[in-house]
């Protein structure tokens, strides 16, 4: 009745065997890739200030980590400092991590300052190549003069560079010591902050805290002498050969950690974290604003020139996003804004110069209060400002020239450059008739009979109506 159900049976026998040999081979692979994965090592570097674009990078790359399964996180870390928030969301992916999270000061000459100090804290294993340093942790908002007469503070832990073979010391430089009540409150914030990590890692706390009231700064054998770290290292083998079989403290229990012969994978910054790297820069951020800002002033004053709007409201939205990650102050910003209109100004109204020195003068001062230069790696260079106002003050000046040039030269159009002009009869009037000036057909009203073809002088201009006189150097001669 079905010849062909024989043959749509073995069809199908074929096909379920074709699946079954190919999710042998996903599995396979899966499982292999699952093995190879706790075998590897993934690798983050940091050679840069500790920004958005940082964070980003090291958040993504610790879960990325933890998806694939790797073994351990290494952060290669090489840092003068850089922005709280970002450094507290490394933090707390380093903290919420159940990947062992290595932070790795190298190579020799880096520093973990400021910032780096709180995630090297923070992280399982703290290490250091030779010849490299960490501390000076204090809030740089503090930055303001001791208070005359401040009693210096008492010495900790590390509060000495070091001693020499003969016992001698030399006195660390100190950090600003807070004056008023919001200077206190961010010290003693970042004390509680620093010290808690300290705790939770079994990590030298006393010092952890000289780090942040005193700016105290250690070497990579002095580190390791006090508790701070926990390894120095050559180079990332040889870091791996000294962890091996160490015990560290995940959210998820106790792991002991197997780093011998690890496979370490270098974990690139993608195109999210370069375009990221690149926008919160301030100088490109600062570019960009001025850039934003031209343009759309240009695209107001030429209505349909499309490609100044379109380029300018680019540029902005791309400064405000990158100004909403940055320390910006926003009056700095304000000023930038009040002195571009004011420079521009100064084309359309006549002030002699006072709205283009205003303008000029409020950009510089915005430009620089405009970041938080004490932020390591976020100041505006000042090069770059004085490069900009110096163009805008070469641009008022062109203004200025251009202006009292423009008051010698005759007038040639208007209702000015008309009078005392030549006009032609275009016909024989007593009273008023037609001439013809500058091309152009007028009625004119003359007190003396006017021939077709006599030369006559424009005496006033009333409306549409021009009073005209006989041009006495063109008066003909008699009949002979």
């Amino acid at each position: 009745m079905f010849p062909h159900l024989p043959r749509l049976r073995q069809v199908l026998a074929w096909l379920a065997g074709l699946g079954a040999f190919l999710s042998m081979i996903a599995i396979a692979q899966v499982v292999s890739e699952g093995e190879s994965s706790k075998g590897r090592v993934l690798l983050l570097t940091v050679q840069d200030a500790i920004g958005p674009a940082t964070s980003d990078y090291i958040v993504r790359g610790i879960g990325r980590a933890a998806e694939e399964g790797a073994a351990l996180v290494v952060i290669e870390l090489d840092t003068p400092g850089g922005l709280d928030t970002s450094m507290r969301e490394i933090i707390q992916a380093i903290l919420g991590s159940n990947v062992p999270v290595a932070v790795y000061v190298w190579p020799q000459g880096a520093r973990a300052a400021s910032a780096g100090t709180y995630i090297l804290y923070a992280s399982h294993i703290a290490a250091m190549a030779p010849a490299t340093n960490l501390g000076a942790a204090t809030p740089v908002a503090i930055g303001a003069p001791a208070a005359p007469g401040s009693e210096p503070p008492a010495e900790r832990p590390g509060d000495r560079d070091g001693e020499g073979d003969e016992g001698e010391t030399e006195d660390r430089p100190r950090a600003p010591q807070p004056t008023t009540a919001s200077e206190r409150k961010a010290i003693n914030d970042a004390v509680a902050y620093i010290r808690g990590l300290a705790e939770q890692r079994g990590r030298n706390a006393d010092w952890a805290e000289a780090a942040v009231r005193e700016a105290a700064s250690l070497s990579a054998s002095q580190a390791l002498e006090l508790g701070v770290i926990d390894v120095v290292a050559r180079d990332l083998d040889d870091l791996l050969r000294q962890i091996d079989g160490r015990t560290v403290e995940l959210p998820s229990g106790e792991i002991t950690l197997e780093t011998a012969g690890l496979v370490i994978e270098r974990a690139e910054a993608d195109w999210r974290t370069r375009f990221l790297s690149v926008i919160s820069n301030p100088t490109v951020a600062y570019l960009l604003l001025l850039i934003g800002i031209y343009g759309l002033i240009l695209e107001g004053y030429n209505p349909g020139a499309v490609l100044p709007g379109v380029v300018g409201a680019i540029s902005l939205l791309l400064a405000l996003f990158a100004f909403q990650i940055l320390p910006v102050n926003y009056a700095g910003l304000a000023l930038i804004v009040l002195g571009v209109i004011l420079i521009i100004a100064e084309f359309f109204v006549a002030s002699f110069g006072a709205l283009g020195i205003g303008g000029v003068a409020a950009f510089v001062f915005g430009s620089i209060i405009l970041m938080d230069a004490d932020v390591p790696g976020f100041g505006l260079p000042i090069g770059l400002i004085t490069s900009v106002s110096t163009a805008a003050a070469l641009l008022l000046l062109g203004v200025v020239w251009l202006a009292m040039r423009s008051r010698t030269r005759p007038v040639v159009s208007g209702r000015e450059q008309m009078i005392g002009g030549v006009a032609v009869a275009l016909e024989d009037f007593d009273v008023e008739g037609s001439v013809r000036i500058n091309g152009e057909r007028w009625r004119a009203r003359t007190s003396s009979p006017v021939r077709k073809g006599d030369r006559v002088l424009v005496t006033q201009v009333r409306g549409l109506l021009l009073e005209v006189a006989p041009d006495r150097a063109d008066a003909r001669p008699g009949p002979r």
